[in-house]
């Protein structure tokens, strides 16, 4: 249903050079790049900066990029609701989130939602935040689970949560029964994620500000290696939000506390959409049932834990 220059031009605006879309779409560069400023012709204006190294999306490409993205999205959902897909009864949801989600809480929403709904199904795609904003922003997928430090932009945020930096624990390790000071980390072996998180990135702030330094002795994004490194090593720490370790607390005698710093709690986990996007029946029942379940679980570690 797309015309050969529109194609072209979202390969290349994917890929960001020419010669990687030819890879891509088996035509050669001469024709690409023939067809691109055929269709920048139609438009009249440049839609893309040419580089040495690539190319990149002027302004006016960076806008039709958007509408084109959006006519493909109505057009699969004019092609679902013809073919009977846009029921609760049948349908697959494309849902996005971090690590630390995907180790235990979003497969187990999943799980229990299919309880109800037994013939929806699910594509789960895990990444950093970057890629999940690209993904959302594009429309590849139906909703984005995240931690974000700041409003999105060109998203529809319709859930939201405190999602502060915390402590995860066992039960019997020193620090468990006081309140923590970031410097107390300096005497326990300390695991943390990758520095590209959000949780590392306020972490790593604030002992830079405090002006402390804290040796890692595992750094790892998988959030499960870092768990099971804990389970092994009783006066290891580690650091995440409620949401990523809400599962494991009580059948593995692991705790929750909390730092006495502000910036540490400038976090939230948001429920993202794309804008504009009409959402199937699928969708809008499971949105209700992530938001309905995500509330009464943060209350519930929350007031457990006096966070």
């Amino acid at each position: 249903m797309l015309s050969s220059e529109v194609r072209f031009f979202l390969m290349v605006a994917n890929c960001g050079s020419l010669s990687a879309a030819s890879e891509q779409l088996f035509v050669a560069v001469s024709a690409i790049s023939r067809q691109i400023q055929r269709l920048e012709a139609q438009v009249g204006e440049p839609l893309f900066e040419r580089h040495a190294r690539g190319m990149i999306l002027t302004e006016a490409g960076q806008i039709f990029e958007k509408y084109v993205r959006k006519s493909l999205l109505d057009i699969d959902l004019a092609l679902a609701e013809i073919k009977g897909l846009n029921d609760t009864r049948s349908k697959t949801l494309r849902v996005a989130c971090t690590n630390g989600l995907a180790f235990i809480l979003v497969p187990q929403l999943m799980a229990h939602f299919r309880e109800a709904y037994p013939t929806v199904s699910f594509v789960l795609t895990v990444a950093d935040s970057k890629t999940l904003a690209q993904l959302i922003r594009h429309g590849e997928c139906d909703l984005v689970l995240q931690f974000s430090l700041h409003p999105e932009r060109d998203v529809e945020v319709i859930a939201s949560w405190p999602a502060p930096v915390l402590l995860l624990m066992h039960r019997a390790h020193p620090l468990a029964a006081r309140e923590v000071a970031l410097a107390d980390l300096c005497h326990y072996p300390v695991c943390l994620p990758e520095p590209g998180s959000t949780v590392r990135q306020l972490f790593d702030i604030s002992c830079q500000m405090s002006g402390i330094f804290i040796e890692p002795v595992l750094t790892c994004d998988n959030f499960s290696t870092l768990h099971n490194f804990l389970l092994g090593s009783p006066l290891s720490v580690t650091i995440c939000s409620q949401f990523t370790a809400m599962p494991l607390l009580q059948p593995q005698g692991l705790i929750l506390k909390s730092f006495a710093v502000e910036l540490l709690s400038q976090r939230t986990l948001q429920l993202q959409l794309p804008i504009g996007r009409q959402r199937s029946a699928a969708l809008n029942s499971f949105l209700v049932f992530v938001s309905q379940t995500l509330s009464e679980k943060d209350r519930a570690v929350r007031e457990t834990f006096a966070l």
